[in-house]
């Protein structure tokens, strides 16, 4: 039976994304950790179907300023995919790379936005390319985009790209352990309601 919003997904179904996003988001810790030269880790990821408020508690705070960087998805799965760096996400890339930490967000320049945007379209990529083979589908990912705005503004992006489908989003919670600490970060993969019906169908959930 297919699916006409997130709501509708099954535990089982649920629990098949779960699967797949853990792979995914262990190869996003592997391209990560070889750019940064460090040993990272993984927590056992969550899949949540969340309402906007459900994922801005889950998330943070609604003024929370944040960085995000968003790549669209095309070809067998349409729809985008969102990578969302809290601040000491964002410090410990940056200090492993160009040797800076600040406070704020607004106190970065450009060439430290460029940096994290590069590093989050790296996790992007990788979670994306470990899901496409593991589900057996060909995904095209545009140049990415980054902004810096408060956490209740970047998840208004998805909603209102997809608000027409639904008003749900879903959340992939897998936190990412480097030097034993715990890294606070978001990860929302969005397809639209077809692809994920046909995501589903080829997991044989559907």
């Amino acid at each position: 039976m297919r699916i006409r919003s997130y709501e509708e997904m099954n535990l089982q179904e649920l629990d098949v994304m779960k699967e797949i996003s853990s792979i995914g988001t262990s190869h996003a810790a592997t391209s990560l950790s070889k750019l940064l030269q460090k040993e990272i880790r993984i927590s056992i990821p969550e899949v949540s179907v969340l309402g906007y408020e459900e994922a801005v508690d889950k998330i943070g705070e609604i003024e929370e300023l944040v960085a995000a960087t968003l790549v669209q998805m095309s070809n067998d799965v349409n729809g985008l995919i969102l990578f969302i760096f809290k601040m000491d996400m964002a410090n410990a890339v940056l200090e492993k790379l160009i040797g800076k930490n600040y406070t704020s967000f607004e106190d970065m320049d450009e060439m430290d936005y460029s940096a994290l945007e590069e590093v989050g379209n790296i996790i992007i990529c990788s979670y994306v390319n470990a899901f496409a083979q593991l589900v057996g589908v060909d995904i095209d990912l545009s140049v990415p985009s980054s902004t810096v705005n408060m956490l209740g503004g970047i998840l208004t992006v998805p909603i209102a790209e997809y608000g027409y489908e639904t008003d749900k989003l879903m959340y992939i919670n897998a936190e990412f352990i480097m030097e034993g600490e715990k890294l606070s970060d978001g990860l929302l993969m969005l397809p639209d309601i077809e692809s994920l019906n046909n995501i589903l169908e080829k997991l044989g959930v559907s």
